[in-house]
């Protein structure tokens, strides 16, 4: 007997509605592509990971210089409307981390999922999903105030873990993991921040991600459902 849909877990469930309702069709993205190719950058990671890392490297070297820097590039809307507009791209150039240890593996990630998605979709479609992700980012700083980068790069990792969810990566160089189970971890993590946080964390969370639902919700939802599938099979056999 086939197992109800009720017995899916609510989460999956929900996602997979989310990704039914919001995902563009083809002849929409074609269009944006299209319209944007104009303000194409080809090999765009590659430039952010190298921004990211300049600025890592003089808040190490130089600290001084580097966390004025660091001031001055990061989304603030009291800077913004001070006409300090350039902060609107600066912002990606803020590094993922502190850690002298955990900054080479991340620009190393971040470089290769951004390459693989580049691969992929071409140069126009991957930087209007980024540019669509740095205004979910600039929006979310214009209501709340403040936002950054991390959200954006999530972004990345989750539209990379819907085009090859089985792929495999070493966490912590060591452990080989699958791309759809961290992706699941950290979508968990998020949720948990989504439901317990404040609103402008909630608007964050919802406007630096819709670039992912736009472009990939359509595959997530066929990964949701194999997902699906496969737990009603093994449910099924118990």
């Amino acid at each position: 007997m086939a197992l109800p849909d009720f017995c899916i877990p609510l989460p999956v469930r929900l996602c997979y509605n989310l990704c039914e309702v919001i995902s563009l069709n083809n002849r929409i993205n074609f269009d944006l592509e299209r319209k944007m190719r104009q303000f194409t950058i080809p090999n765009l990671m590659q430039y952010v990971v190298i921004g990211q890392g300049i600025v890592f490297a003089l808040m190490m070297i130089w600290p001084t210089v580097g966390y004025t820097l660091l001031r001055l590039i990061t989304l603030n809307r009291d800077q913004i409307f001070h006409l300090q507009v350039w902060r609107l791209v600066t912002f990606v150039f803020v590094p993922p981390s502190s850690s002298p240890l955990f900054i080479i593996f991340a620009l190393y990630f971040y470089y290769f999922i951004g390459q693989g998605l580049e691969r992929l979709w071409g140069s126009a479609r991957f930087c209007l999903f980024y540019y669509i992700g740095m205004l979910g980012a600039i929006l979310a700083c214009l209501i709340t105030g403040y936002a950054d980068n991390s959200f954006l790069n999530l972004s990345l990792f989750f539209a990379y873990a819907a085009m090859w969810p089985d792929e495999q990566v070493l966490l912590f160089m060591i452990i080989p993991v699958k791309m759809k189970y961290l992706a699941i971890l950290d979508a968990v993590l998020f949720l948990w921040q989504f439901i317990t946080g404040s609103f402008s964390v909630k608007i964050t969370i919802l406007l630096s991600l819709a670039n992912v639902f736009l472009f990939v919700g359509g595959d997530l939802k066929r990964s949701i459902q194999r997902e699906i599938e496969h737990y009603k099979m093994r449910k099924n056999w118990r």
